[in-house]
Order: structure tokens, then sequence, then C-alpha cells
């Protein structure tokens, strides 16, 4: 079991979708996203997401990601944030997304 305190540790914040490329390296099919959260910033996150979305359905969408996980590479792109997903039975992923538009940067919390 978690403790509040553990859960108070993950940064996770809301994000607007800037600009999507195609990620031909990674193993799994996959968009390169960059992803504006305000005040903290321009980030990177590879998201394998191709079965569900379009790059069109991707731009100016606003997303929820986690924001304090360390860098990791992935192929040769350095991923800065875990954009969030709901898995359907599929293995596909629905993204997480605020259910109105709001500031980009504000906390989940």
């Amino acid at each position: 079991m978690l403790s509040w305190n553990d859960f108070e540790k993950i940064d996770m914040r809301v994000g607007t979708i800037i600009s999507v490329d195609d990620f031909p390296k990674a193993r799994k099919p996959a968009y390169r996203l960059t992803i504006d959260f305000g005040e903290l910033g321009i980030k990177q996150s590879s998201a394998q997401i191709k079965e569900l979305y379009t790059k069109e359905d991707l731009l100016n969408r606003q997303i929820i990601a986690v924001v304090n996980f360390p860098p990791k590479q992935i192929a040769n792109f350095i991923s800065e944030c875990l954009v969030m997903g709901v898995y359907t039975e599929n293995n596909s992923v629905v993204l997480l997304q605020p259910e109105r538009n709001t500031a980009n940067g504000m906390r989940i919390g």
C-alpha cells in the first residue's frame, strides 16, 4: 500500500501537446510528443498511442503526465515525462485528459 506521502511525491500536471512526430526507431509504434507545461516548460515524451490517435487528433490536445520521473532514453530519444492513459482490453492506450481546458502546468491532486 502507498501512503499519502508516497502519492504526494508523484507530480502529475496538465500539458498541451504542441508537436507530434513519428518515432520510427521505437520498438513498438509510437509518437514523439512535445508538450507545453506552462511555467514548468516544454518537455518531450514518447507515447505508444498510434492505435487510437492520429497526429491531427493529438495536436493541441491537453493531457495529463507525470513530470518528475528522471529522463529515460528510448532508442535515440530522451523522454522527459510519462503521458498517462488507460489500457483497454486490447492493450491500446486511451489518454487521460482534463474534462475542461485548464492552464498548462496545473497540478493533479
